[in-house]
């Protein structure tokens, strides 16, 4: 695969305003403060009402767009690149478009759906178009409200995820390079983790109670732990190979911050993993899509993404799958 060239031209964040402490989320879901601690857990964020996707996803993308030197308007692509939209009709790409004032621009926005690895997927979108000539500047904002649908009568589930958003300003025939992008998926698991109503196969009209019943997301973590790192020594191997990178040769691991075992569990399956790791899980948790692109302006903003070293940007997602890429910045 040839390398395709970028560059990272500015990232953003937004945290929602209330923090949730791990004492209030122990109460929440009837736990012990200590049992969170065990878990990984110490703080957690969660959405106002007036704190929309789009509000926060709008929000990440002016910080990103301020540190980039441009205007709203010089954007050639926004991509929506979220665990669950704000709404089914219409995506949520366009609602950030308006909130940044360019809704009259005619600048083409799109949603990709790929849950946790939905930001994988959009750059690995944009990074094509960028090698087919269709754009130079494009916009990817991932913006997620996981407390929206959380149940408390699963405490192991509930307290692994947060609320934000994280956007990156993206631009054509840059000093940084692609070696490789991967995505596996396996949908024999795909009931593992599931919510399972908001579509077309659960209809309000015709039973509005199995609706509401289904309304809040399911995950059996540890079937969805056993459907991941059974293939994972293989897929990171595939990946790397493809990269023409080895092991050793990972500079910096930036991973989906899916649970506190599955970080651990990553950072074995390297060398010297624990150091290379950004490791965000205890105040951030799991945003679903927004946790690669957060932790990736994390990064940048630690001073952890130099000039000529090798990153690898790795995670999983409901479906099961399994997503990585290799960037040398």
């Amino acid at each position: 695969m040839k390398p395709i060239r970028f560059r990272i031209s500015g990232t953003g964040e937004y945290l929602p305003r209330r923090k949730v402490s791990g004492s209030e989320l122990a109460r929440s879901v009837g736990l012990r403060e200590r049992d969170l601690v065990d878990q990984g857990v110490t703080e957690r964020r969660w959405a106002s009402p007036d704190e929309t996707s789009s509000f926060m996803g709008a929000e990440a993308a002016r910080c990103a767009l301020d540190e980039a030197g441009w205007k709203a308007s010089e954007l050639d692509l926004i991509v929506g690149a979220c665990g669950v939209m704000e709404q089914p009709i219409p995506g949520t790409a366009a609602l950030i478009q308006r909130r940044l004032g360019i809704g009259d621009s005619g600048t083409p926005c799109f949603d990709v759906n790929a849950t946790c690895l939905s930001f994988l997927v959009a750059f690995d979108r944009v990074l094509a178009g960028f090698a087919l000539g269709q754009w130079k500047r494009a916009l990817i904002v991932g913006a997620d409200i996981a407390s929206a649908a959380l149940d408390f009568s699963d405490p192991e589930t509930s307290v692994l995820f947060s609320d934000g958003a994280a956007a990156v300003a993206l631009e054509a025939d840059g000093p940084h390079r692609r070696l490789a992008l991967r995505l596996e998926t396996y949908g024999d698991a795909a009931d593992a983790c599931r919510l399972e109503a908001g579509g077309t196969r659960l209809r309000p009209r015709d039973d509005l109670a199995g609706f509401l019943e289904r309304a809040s997301f399911q995950m059996d973590g540890k079937a969805v732990f056993r459907a991941t790192s059974r293939p994972f020594p293989r897929f990171l191997a595939r990946l790397l190979d493809e990269a023409g990178v080895g092991p050793e040769d990972v500079d910096l691991i930036i991973p989906h911050q899916a649970s506190a075992a599955a970080l651990e569990h990553l950072k074995r399956a390297l060398p010297n993993g624990h150091a290379k790791t950004l490791d965000l899980f205890a105040d951030i948790g799991n945003q679903i899509a927004v946790s690669l692109p957060l932790a990736l302006h994390r990064a940048r903003g630690l001073g952890r993404v130099r000039a000529g070293e090798r990153t690898l940007m790795i995670g999983s997602s409901a479906g099961v799958s399994l997503g990585g890429a290799v960037m040398v910045w």
